[in-house]
């Protein structure tokens, strides 16, 4: 099990999603995460080239929740996956775009 921690920017992110989108992002992050974080599934890839405008332990996943997408990354030695930003993906945005 993996323990899931969340940078304070995530925060700000959330509050601007409706109460029902908030919920929905954060029981799926719980979901996925807590096992096999570094596992690419359908909706879970590792972002190799991307360079974030946040701090970050290369690589950089992301995690695919409808509309939503979830970067983080893991620390495999001491347990954790720190969540460092949730955002909107509109279907013409790039990931560099809403980052």
């Amino acid at each position: 099990m993996f323990h899931i921690e969340f940078a304070r920017s995530v925060e700000k992110d959330l509050s601007g999603f409706r109460t029902i989108d908030r919920s929905r992002i954060l029981k799926a992050i719980e979901a996925q995460l807590s096992r096999e974080p570094c596992v690419e599934t359908r909706n879970r890839k590792a972002l190799v080239n991307l360079i974030p405008p946040f701090e970050a332990v290369p690589p950089v996943w992301e995690l695919r929740i409808g509309d939503y997408r979830i970067f983080y990354d893991v620390d495999e030695d001491k347990g954790i996956v720190c969540v460092r930003a949730v955002r909107r993906k509109p279907p013409h945005k790039t990931t560099e775009e809403i980052l």
